[in-house]
């Protein structure tokens, strides 16, 4: 007889209602969700495009690797001749600030995310417009991110500290960032001179630093040996993410925020199926005393929860698109199909669950309640 499913038409104003509340906890989820991928982006794109597998960090550095960590030369080239290293070369990394010198936003200050390596590593980047880098001759080659910013080919930025005047001898057209910082890609040397605040000729043990050994590493590779005996740790490439500044706080407090708007979500489905299903308590007793199954009554509730949850997570999806959409560019926000799939699903799955604990309520259901024994 298809009661909950006909209960949806008579009362469409109380599951209007209800399917209000579960479309806007759609549209936070993915809001909520869009936010934390951008926010990610911003943090980790510029490691997430690298070209490896681990990172080697000096073993005494155990947080913030980046700002912390030196290896040197002979680090790299120990690393390079291990059983079941593909590659090994040296990376370097820091955070600085420098001003247009020369261009059309002469004046204008600039953080900068710089990336060291060698101009012939697989870790230079292939610049969609201008060159690339050049051993020796202080060019860089930055993203979109800091293009965005109206700095163009061409055009000479001064680093602060050790003013290196810095080329731009090309653009990657892609929205690559580190800590919320555009990168900019340099030969090691400039990155030295970046890194150690330092003019003129680089210190012969300068030279032969950097700030982690970038790997490629074969499946099943043993590592241990060669960390043992350089004094390094080999950090697989999703581990490093970590150490990106701010990455790891951000992403938890999304989580947590995320997780307790899943069970909001679930408590007040639960709430309102519970009271809907104590409120049609005399038609499933009916129902009961004339023959319905159990089972039979259960199935046809949850299709009821399912519509509802289904349909207005649909809605509120769409709409939280929609307004994503809109916030991009704006703020640190993407839009990423499997997380907006995952979002969603949990809400449904979720709220399925909730709704569950109160449709069990119809196994305790009389049906003598039908036939006036309460009276």
């Amino acid at each position: 007889m298809f009661l909950a499913l006909r209960d949806l038409r008579f009362a469409r104003g109380r599951f209007a209602l209800m399917g209000a509340v579960v479309a806007l906890i759609a549209v936070l989820g993915v809001l909520l969700s869009g936010l934390a991928s951008g926010l990610a982006d911003a943090g980790i794109s510029g490691l997430r495009a690298l070209p490896v597998t681990h990172m080697a960090f000096d073993e005494k550095a155990t947080s913030e690797q980046f700002s912390r960590s030196t290896v040197e030369q002979d680090d790299w080239e120990a690393w390079s001749k291990a059983p079941g290293v593909e590659r090994a070369e040296p990376f370097g990394n820091t955070l600085t600030n420098a001003q247009v010198t020369e261009g059309a936003e002469k004046g204008e200050q600039v953080n900068l995310a710089v990336f060291g390596m060698a101009p012939d590593s697989p870790l230079a980047p292939s610049p969609t417009q201008g060159e690339g880098l050049k051993d020796g001759s202080a060019g860089i080659v930055i993203t979109q991110e800091i293009a965005d910013l109206g700095v163009k080919v061409g055009d000479v930025l001064t680093a602060d500290k050790s003013e290196v005047p810095l080329t731009v001898v090309g653009l990657v057209d892609e929205p690559v960032s580190y800590g919320h910082i555009g990168v900019a890609y340099a030969d090691l040397d400039t990155w030295r001179h970046l890194h150690y605040g330092l003019p003129g000729d680089l210190p012969e043990a300068a030279r032969r630093q950097a700030t982690a050994v970038a790997l490629t590493l074969e499946d099943g590779a043993d590592a241990a040996a060669v960390e043992k005996a350089t004094g390094t740790r080999a950090d697989s490439r999703e581990t490093t993410f970590d150490a990106s500044p701010g990455y790891t706080a951000e992403s938890s407090t999304m989580a947590l925020i995320k997780g307790f708007l899943y069970a909001i979500s679930a408590l007040v489905i639960g709430a309102f199926f519970t009271v809907w299903t104590v409120q049609r308590k005399p038609e499933i007793a009916l129902l009961k005393a004339l023959g319905a199954p159990t089972g039979y009554i259960l199935r046809d509730a949850l299709a009821q929860v399912i519509a509802v949850l289904v349909g207005a997570t649909a809605i509120g999806t769409a709409i939280g698109l929609a307004l994503g959409s809109a916030m991009i560019g704006k703020a640190p926000f993407s839009l990423s199909a499997p997380a907006i799939a995952t979002s969603s699903g949990l809400l449904i799955g979720f709220g399925v669950t909730g709704a569950v604990v109160a449709v069990r309520r119809i196994t305790a259901v009389d049906p003598l309640t039908a036939l006036g024994a309460t009276r």
